[in-house]
């Protein structure tokens, strides 16, 4: 009986999106894809942590936070299809239940759909259970949009912190449900009003600081969605490499 629940569980999972082939031969496209689960990496980017992904020298992965938007995540969606990359999209569960057709846009373009609470709160502010039900609501928005059903388990276990706002005891309660807690190894301060240039500049000398890492981005903000086409140009022409990362299996019950 154990083992029949067990596969009636994953089969309910929606299997990962498969990007279509690339039609763009010029496109910076995907390096490889990386299988990230939270036994191994639990907590990645060292912006925060002490470690990072296992990448390789010039190897990065997109990130984007606070979507999905109406007016720019399309934007964003399609300069990352012209080229042929696949990223990660760490949601908000009230942006996911307004727009939802953007989320299932996100995942059937083969990108990870991963979470970032229900309503961006700092929950290091927070009562721990009030902080850990943020999380869970907004997994719960997600995954309605996604599966069509409410039910508070990740089917792509990734989660970033509002702000990298994180206590210890919510980093080990997220270790324990099976999230892998996300930081970052650079990002563009997309936060901070920039013309698309100049964003762009600042992003290409933190990556060259960097070399490798988890790139945070926001496909909320217009600079950004403007920014990309001309980044992702860029990032072929210097070498980069782009590694999708994917979900080893879905979280454990948060609740």
């Amino acid at each position: 009986m154990i083992r029949l629940a067990v596969a009636l569980l994953f089969a309910a999972l929606p299997l990962p999106a498969l990007a279509a082939p690339c039609s763009n031969p010029d496109a910076l496209g995907i390096a490889r894809v990386l299988t990230v689960d939270a036994t191994a990496t639990p907590r990645v980017g060292r912006k925060e942590f002490a470690e990072t992904l296992p990448l390789g020298p010039k190897e990065l992965v997109l990130t984007f936070d606070d979507g999905p938007w109406p007016t720019t995540t399309p934007v964003v969606l399609r300069a990352l299809k012209e080229q042929c990359v696949q990223a990660t999209f760490f949601v908000l569960g009230r942006n996911v239940a307004a727009h939802p057709e953007l989320v299932r846009r996100e995942f059937a373009e083969g990108h990870s759909i991963g979470h970032h609470t229900f309503s961006h709160p700092l929950l290091d502010h927070m009562a721990p259970a009030a902080a850990w039900e943020q999380i869970v609501k907004g997994v719960r928005a997600d995954e309605q949009a996604l599966t069509g059903a409410a039910r508070a388990q990740a089917t792509t276990p990734f989660f970033r912190f509002p702000g990298f706002a994180s206590t210890p005891a919510l980093l080990d309660r997220a270790q324990a449900a099976g999230l892998v807690v996300f930081g970052a190894d650079v990002w563009a301060s997309d936060w901070r009003s920039q013309t698309p240039d100049e964003e762009l500049k600042l992003l290409l000398e933190r990556i060259e600081k960097v070399d490798h890492g988890i790139v945070l981005l926001h496909d909320t903000r217009a600079q950004t969605a403007r920014m990309l086409p001309a980044l992702l140009r860029a990032l072929k022409a210097r070498g980069y490499r782009i590694v999708h990362v994917v979900a080893a299996g879905p979280s454990r019950p948060l609740e």
